[in-house]
């Protein structure tokens, strides 16, 4: 005995690949996101932690000399300060010697 099979629409034929092809493009997407998301975040530690050590470096030169250094050049000389000017901007606003100077970090 022979049966014709229902024939099966081509919508539904390509409704799964499809949607496989959809799902598969979304999870990409969202691992793109997240990995900009990790990067500005470590970006974002980075500046932070090279504003402590700026500051850190300021209060050692403060102990050892009895005043705050009048810019920056002074901490990478005599204190071993290493900052990367190829990606921050480190301002350092000294406004008296026995003041803490105002430090910030900026990426470029």
């Amino acid at each position: 005995m022979y049966h014709d099979k229902p024939r099966v629409p081509l919508w539904k034929k390509w409704l799964r690949p499809l949607l496989g092809l959809l799902v598969l493009g979304l999870l990409c997407w969202g691992g793109v996101l997240w990995q900009q998301q990790v990067t500005r975040d470590l970006d974002q530690q980075a500046a932070q932690q090279l504003k402590e050590t700026v500051q850190r470096a300021a209060v050692q030169c403060y102990a050892v000399e009895g005043v705050f250094p009048e810019n920056l050049e002074h901490l990478e000389e005599n204190y071993g300060l290493q900052i990367n000017h190829e990606k921050f901007i480190v301002t350092y606003d000294a406004f008296s010697s026995n003041l803490m100077p105002d430090i910030q970090v900026l990426q470029k």
